[in-house]
């Protein structure tokens, strides 16, 4: 990790844009008309996400701790592991990584938004949302799957991985939350994976797309930022 603050946000923006790229990216395969991947499922999306998050870990952790979460980052300033004055920086770099991702997911499946009329499953290559809209336990289920998220990094730095592996075991994580917890809300665990690609979402000029859902947004971003918030605390407690 490289110790100039610049070059950290440089390196959460890279890696947040490479998660989101691969991430948003295996939602638009599967959910688009026409692609070659349409109805692959949510295994395929559970998949795809693990191996973005190990994927933007590799391209950024050689400049930055490769947080690429908001949540994250809140979490390991509460633990003690990260400076406090860099927390809102972190969280700026890893939103607008998310947004120039979500951009580039856009252009890379341009023609495949005309031939889908779907306009929630556009929003949904996006943005999260739940299967059942229930606020309180839409924002419950995001709790519980980054403090799970947060808990569990802090976790694996008490244990001893083989240089280079790291990355790995957090992708694991990341697909297990997925498959387990992930069926009731799309599992943001992190507001920069939401609110970047909710605003190009709402910005861009996707064809077919409709609402960006601003009255749900709240929950991807305040739900993880609590749930990582009692995450660390939690490993606080642990002597």
């Amino acid at each position: 990790m490289n110790d100039s603050l610049t070059l950290q946000l440089v390196g959460e923006f890279i890696g947040t844009l490479v998660l989101i790229l691969l991430g948003d990216g295996v939602v638009a395969a599967v959910s688009l008309k026409k692609s070659k991947a349409e109805g692959a499922g949510w295994i395929a999306i559970a998949l795809g996400w693990g191996l973005a998050v190990t994927l933007g870990v590799y391209c950024s952790a050689f400049l930055s701790p490769a947080h690429l979460n908001p949540a994250v980052t809140l979490g390991m300033a509460i633990a003690g592991v990260f400076k406090w004055s860099y927390v809102v920086p972190y969280m700026i770099a890893q939103t607008l990584g998310g947004l120039v991702g979500a951009i580039i997911v856009w252009i890379n499946y341009y023609p495949h938004w005309a031939e889908t009329d779907d306009s929630k499953a556009i929003l949904g290559v996006f943005a999260t949302g739940p299967a059942i809209r229930n606020y309180p336990m839409n924002f419950i289920s995001e709790f519980i799957g980054t403090l799970v998220l947060v808990f569990a990094l802090l976790a694996f730095t008490r244990g001893k991985f083989t240089e280079g592996l790291n990355p790995m075991v957090v992708g694991l994580l990341i697909t297990a939350i997925g498959f387990s917890l992930g069926g009731t809300t799309g599992y943001a665990i992190n507001p920069a994976r939401d609110l970047g690609p909710r605003i190009a979402h709402q910005i861009l000029p996707i064809a077919n797309k409709g609402d960006s859902d601003w009255k749900y947004s709240w929950v991807p971003v305040f739900g993880p930022l609590a749930g990582g918030a009692v995450g660390a605390w939690l490993y606080l407690l642990i002597p």
